[in-house]
């Protein structure tokens, strides 16, 4: 008469037990990764966002000068001293 369990032996048991960890280790690698490449893709889009901004803060400061008559610094109008 049997107890109604399936009889496993110790290897079997020990083969289900690494197969069962090495599973949840691809699983957790799988979803870490995962993870880093969305972040990775954010912090790339909040830098890049960061430089438009600095573009257009450093144009619109640009424009402002040129239009109250002042040449912003680096673009200077070259001028030729009078020749003598």
């Amino acid at each position: 008469m049997t107890d109604g369990r399936d009889h496993l032996s110790r290897g079997e048991i020990t083969k289900d037990a690494l197969q069962a960890g090495a599973e949840a280790a691809a699983q957790t690698v799988g979803e870490v990764a995962s993870i880093v490449t969305r972040a990775v893709g954010e912090v790339a889009a909040a830098v890049g966002g960061f430089a438009t901004e600095i573009f257009e803060i450093k144009d619109s400061s640009r424009r402002a000068l040129a239009e109250h008559g002042e040449v912003p610094a680096g673009d200077a109008i070259e001028t030729t001293p009078p020749e003598a």
